[in-house]
């Protein structure tokens, strides 16, 4: 097959996305608004040739994709069940079966999370696990780094089995009947992943914990972890005049004072015979509780011109999470909005290794995964408690939720009956669902729209572009030409597994949901060249793209959980790499045996 100019205009551009799609600095709603329009423009300018024209404005009607709307809808939905609190039975009885068995609640938490993560998406499921599991080791002297992985990868092997498991299982499903291939219905490749995610979780309870070591948990008073703050000496601090070396006595072993300025702006000496004055910034490294003691001693902190310090103030622990209202804003807009009230103390970005003081100064861009330390009234902080889409790590809060979970529980398991008999078409389901919640007041209409992820909206869109701008210009058809001739002489078997493994690669650094759309229309192909069915290849393709576990990059859960867990980049690979040699190898066999056999 020769290479059009227009296939190869697509293959680089789709290499190009990529790439832009891995870089952690360049904003993903960016680099797809970039992509798409790129695409759109340079295939208006220089159409497709053929009896009709291929058109850039075509790849606008991604917008209107059934599957993306489809998407949205549960994502509605789920929200609703979660802001219910219709879960929160769940993680009660967890509770007490961490307490009577440790071996087998484990095995409970993960066979159940990952049950769960069938009918609804794993990133509400694992946040509200998180605050529970790293009570539940606590109260039972485990280290949660022992077990919030684990159960983070359940959700993943969970939710591959059905359509509606994952955005990606039902982008492939929509793409695949765009492509000619019979509709999978909600069960259809339920056998096969169940199959080999039984493996996987039977790994994750046995093995992973043993491989994973103990991290100290970014839960306050449970762990280690220390923060950089600063702190302002008033005029009423009981501290002022004494000696540098007088003040640490009395605040103990426990704090650290790492610089001293004077009028925010020389660095004094820390000499032990340093008098201390109203106005001095003291740097300090501590707990969290620590922090708080010493910003009672020293009588305020540090807050643009306002020294009052009321007396019930507390701190808090807030995870950013990409659905918090505060992924992607700088610190200074979330504290004038999600966060109007409180006080920063310090910011944790994982993976960095290293812990950021905040200051009047400081205005750091909020990336999912980051751990903000904030201080203020505990009337604030009840009601930031009390915000559905926060996730807040503190061990003996009681977070109160609406009475709606019954009603909220029966709509959502009434759709997904309804859509695995038949009875209604699951985009029809969907709608009905979400206005049954709306009219019952189970989510309002706020919530509802806050729960549509706008970068999940263009990264799908963008994906549905590219995958189709493969097949229109054949681009699709060549790439699988290429790699079937270098492939050749091995048995179709092989070339499946070969698929599934490089989707896996490539999906552990690029987003799931472009690798599986862009790849969809490529395992077609490759199954037409090698004259095998193509629903193994296509099944290889979302399975790969579900395969995220040696990065945490690669997977939003993975970031909610590295958080919680204090993790570093390399237990990922620790404990992820085993868990996909798994996975590879069990659907490398499953997948030919269940499809390709004469």
């Amino acid at each position: 097959m020769s290479l059009q100019p227009h296939a190869l205009w697509v293959i680089l551009l789709t290499l190009g996305a990529l790439f832009l799609f891995s870089r952690e600095r360049i904003p993903l709603e960016y680099s797809c608004a970039a992509v798409l329009t790129i695409l759109v423009v340079s295939l208006e300018m220089f159409p497709v040739p053929g009896a009709v024209p291929f058109r850039g404005a075509k790849f606008l009607q991604g917008f209107g994709n059934e599957a993306l709307i489809t998407i949205c809808l549960l994502l509605v939905l789920v929200k609703g069940v979660e802001i219910s609190g219709a879960l929160r039975p769940v993680g009660v009885l967890l509770v007490r079966a961490w307490l009577a068995n440790r071996f087998l609640a484990l095995l409970a938490t993960l066979t159940l999370v990952a049950f769960i993560s069938l009918f609804a998406n794993n990133t509400p499921i694992v946040v509200m696990m998180l605050p529970i599991l790293v009570g539940v080791a606590h109260q039972t002297g485990i280290s949660p780094s022992k077990m919030l992985m684990p159960v983070g990868f359940a959700t993943i092997l969970g939710g591959m089995c059905t359509t509606i498991g994952t955005s990606t299982n039902l982008l492939v499903v929509s793409i695949a009947e765009d492509y000619g291939m019979q509709r999978l219905q909600m069960f259809d490749f339920f056998l096969p992943a169940a199959a080999a995610a039984a493996m996987g979780i039977i790994y994750l309870w046995l093995l992973a914990p043993r491989l994973l070591p103990e991290r100290p948990s970014l839960l306050a008073g449970t762990s280690h972890r220390v923060f950089d703050a600063t702190i302002l000496i008033d005029k009423n601090s009981a501290f002022g005049g004494e000696t540098l070396a007088s003040v640490m006595r009395q605040l103990g072993d426990d704090i650290r004072v790492t610089r001293v300025e004077r009028s925010m702006s020389r660095e004094l000496v820390r000499l032990p015979t340093l008098t201390l004055q109203a106005g001095d910034t003291l740097h300090i490294k501590a707990a969290p509780e620590a922090i708080h003691r010493a910003q009672a001693a020293f009588g305020t902190r540090v807050e643009q011109g306002n020294t009052d310090r009321a007396p019930d103030e507390r701190l808090v622990e807030v995870v950013v999470t990409h659905d918090s209202n505060l992924d992607g804003k700088r610190l200074a807009q979330a504290t004038q909005g999600v966060l109007r009230g409180l006080y920063p103390i310090g910011w944790l970005r994982p993976g960095q290794g290293r812990l950021t003081p905040l200051d009047r100064s400081s205005d750091p861009l909020l990336q999912t995964g980051d751990v903000l330390l904030m201080q203020g009234p505990r009337q604030i902080i009840q009601q930031l408690i009390e915000s559905p889409n926060l996730l807040i790590l503190a061990r003996s809060i009681d977070v109160p939720r609406t009475q709606k979970a019954t009603l909220a529980t029966v709509v959502m398991i009434s759709v997904v009956v309804a859509a695995a008999l038949g009875m209604l078409p699951l985009v029809a389901g969907a709608m009905l669902g979400v206005g049954v919640m709306l009219a019952a007041r189970c989510i309002s209409w706020s919530e509802a729209w806050g729960a549509i992820d706008s970068r999940l909206v263009l990264i799908i869109v963008t994906s549905l572009a590219l995958g189709s701008a493969l097949g229109a210009t054949g681009a699709a058809d060549y790439v699988a030409h290429a790699f079937v001739n270098l492939v050749r002489d091995l048995p179709p078997p092989v070339v499946l597994s070969g698929l599934l493994l490089i989707t896996a690669l490539l999906t552990e650094v690029v987003s799931n949901n472009a690798v599986a759309v862009i790849g969809t229309p490529i395992a077609i192909s490759i199954a037409a060249e090698l004259g095998v069915p193509a629903l193994p290849f296509v099944l290889a393709v979302m399975f790969g793209a579900n395969m995220s576990y040696m990065t945490p990059i690669g997977y939003q859960t993975n970031l909610l959980v590295m958080s919680a867990g204090g993790y570093q980049f390399s237990d990922f690979f620790r404990a992820g790499l085993p868990l996909q040699i798994i996975m590879w190898l069990a659907l490398s066999f499953i997948l030919p045996a269940m499809y390709l056999q004469s």
